[in-house]
């Protein structure tokens, strides 16, 4: 019977995946191992509903609030730090319970990531400093005109591969689809070939218009839980909120209404709704491609606990 048994807990943000995974560790038994990228930071709370520290203290949890706003770290560093955990996780003959919304992160882990050349400090700057002032467009623009077949490989709201295809063809002048070509087959270099993982997916969602009410429910219930105060703390403590992380949703929306660009904490409250919603948006487009089991995050809890029992069964 294969010991290396994965189960993954993936969906749009605020679709249950905490409590899920914490209800299936319970009965099932195993360590959680977050791929959610915010969670990795421990200044970070409120804003991310991070698991309280009583489900932390009940059930192993991995790579949350290992590291600081400070020195924020990519994908490729997640996964160098992931691989060793899984695999001292399976030593115990214990099932891994990855849980997050990043599926960049996921993909990363589990297929591992094609090393394109590395990036200059010049253009890494340059990339910046567009993004910063007019967004993604340019980018898209760049790809459409130079790297067609990336264009149309990566979604518009992927921005996070769309810019480094553009830094690759910046630093290169190749478009990157040429450099892809060449790459050799990583499919059987993926970590989750190398390492033997048995994985299932679960896949968490609900109806847009039930999803909603649970998002501004929770922007709600984070910002009386002190999301502006946790963040005035941060201000306080030297951070300027130039960090990558304090630019997600909640903290920048935040950040923006300290600086009187809304007018009142409702108006704040509700571009976090809207923002979150894009967010989910996107994460649905980005799972989509996946192959993955569906289920309703609140209907299907049953049925959840069911199936992977059965897939730990070897059923």
């Amino acid at each position: 019977m294969n010991q290396n048994n994965i189960i993954i807990i993936a969906g749009p943000t605020a679709s249950g995946k905490t409590s899920t995974s914490i209800n299936l560790v319970k009965k099932l038994g195993g360590e959680i191992l977050n791929f959610d990228s915010l969670l990795f930071y421990k200044e970070l709370n409120i804003g991310t509903a991070k698991p309280s520290i009583e489900e932390m203290e009940s059930i192993p949890h991995h790579m949350v609030s290992t590291h600081s706003i400070a020195n924020p770290i990519n994908a490729a560093d997640f996964i160098k730090i992931a691989i060793p955990l899984i695999n001292e996780i399976h030593k115990k003959n214990k099932t891994v319970f990855l849980v997050g919304g990043s599926g960049f992160y996921l993909q990363a882990l589990l297929k591992g990531m094609y090393q394109s050349e590395t990036t200059s400090l010049e253009i890494r700057n340059k990339s910046n400093l567009i993004y910063e002032n007019e967004g993604i467009a340019p980018f898209i623009e760049l790809l459409k005109n130079n790297d067609p077949i990336s264009f149309e490989r990566y979604h518009e709201n992927d921005h996070y591969r769309i810019r480094r295809a553009c830094e690759h063809f910046w630093m290169t002048g190749a478009p990157f689809s040429e450099s892809r070509k060449e790459m050799p087959n990583q499919q059987m270099q993926s970590p989750q070939v190398k390492f033997n993982w048995n994985t299932y997916f679960c896949y968490l969602d609900l109806p847009k218009e039930e999803h909603f009410k649970i998002i501004t429910k929770r922007t709600e219930q984070m910002l009386q839980a002190g999301l502006i105060q946790e963040v005035e703390s941060l201000i306080a403590a030297g951070f300027t909120g130039q960090e990558k992380p304090l630019k997600s949703i909640g903290y920048k929306e935040v950040i923006d209404f300290l600086n009187g660009e809304y007018s009142d904490r409702e108006a704040c409250a509700q571009k976090i709704n809207i923002s979150t919603r894009q967010l989910a948006k996107a994460q649905r487009t980005w799972f989509k491609k996946i192959e993955k089991n569906e289920y309703h995050s609140l209907e299907d809890q049953d049925k959840i606990l069911l199936d992977c029992t059965q897939f730990l069964q070897g059923k």
